[in-house]
């Protein structure tokens, strides 16, 4: 496959230019929200990882990159709390009453208060974050667009290969870091023309198969922060092991024959 072209990167740059935008508006949107707004922060949320994606593609992981990052995690708590609820629903444990009354009460009341609208200083501030982030891009000249996307696409792909081929090292943090190489990873590709690069289905289904198993590990983080350790469950916690260790071979067994094509 060729070298992306001057026309790639600057049509890369106006999706990415774009996305901001988008994301500008639905921040704005939260200001006027009434009730609850989980929704509208997952999209806001979920956008952000992608755009981050596309700001390290032009090797600005250094300043945009973390300024996208920055709203993420203020805007984590509603996201977050909604995650555990639904991640806890999807293990299906069967065992102490008691206990599983406890933790989904305190995982439901957690998510109402969540839900909520942050503060309009918050929201300033994110805005504020993600304009820094625009002038940036704004800044690079549309002649040097090409030469940055290459080599910034081509060491998030090798990154991306690299965490998911040493997934069988089985350490806890080497599947947290291949989940976030492969969603920046997807997430830069977002910008490129379509069909710019064609991917194996395998490449989604690592993701969610990443995606789950960090679930699981952020609810059990969760549950031993509020009490419900192995001492007093034993049998929830054999049952967050099995589930996680039946999700790490399987990613193990696709992220080893991951293969992804260059730019």
């Amino acid at each position: 496959m060729d070298s992306p072209s001057n026309a790639e990167a600057r049509f890369a740059r106006e999706q990415l230019m774009a996305g901001c935008a988008t994301m500008e508006r639905l921040l704005r949107g939260l200001v006027e929200s009434k009730g609850r707004v989980a929704e509208k922060v997952h999209a806001i949320r979920k956008l952000g990882k992608s755009l981050r994606g596309g700001f390290l593609v032009f090797q600005l992981g250094k300043t945009s990159s973390r300024e996208i990052q920055a709203i993420g995690r203020l805007l984590s708590g509603s996201r977050d709390a909604v995650s555990r609820l639904g991640t806890w629903q999807k293990l299906a444990w069967v065992g102490d009453d008691s206990a599983a009354a406890a933790i989904v009460g305190l995982l439901e009341q957690q998510t109402r208060t969540a839900a909520r609208r942050p503060p309009t200083e918050t929201i300033d501030w994110c805005i504020e974050r993600l304009t820094a982030a625009r002038k940036n891009l704004n800044a690079l000249a549309p002649e040097d667009l090409a030469d940055r996307l290459l080599p910034g696409f081509e060491k998030l792909r090798k990154q991306v290969t690299k965490r998911c081929h040493h997934l069988d090292h089985r350490e806890e943090e080497d599947f947290h870091d291949a989940r976030k190489a492969l969603k920046a990873y997807l997430g830069a590709l977002g910008f490129l023309p379509e069909g710019r690069i064609q991917l194996d289905p395998n490449v989604s289904e690592l993701a969610e198969l990443l995606g789950d198993e960090n679930d699981l590990a952020t609810l059990s983080s969760w549950l031993e922060a509020h009490g419900f350790t192995a001492n007093f469950v034993p049998s929830l916690w054999e049952k967050l092991a099995e589930t996680r260790c039946a999700l790490r071979k399987q990613a193990i067994r696709k992220g080893v024959k991951l293969l992804l094509p260059p730019c």
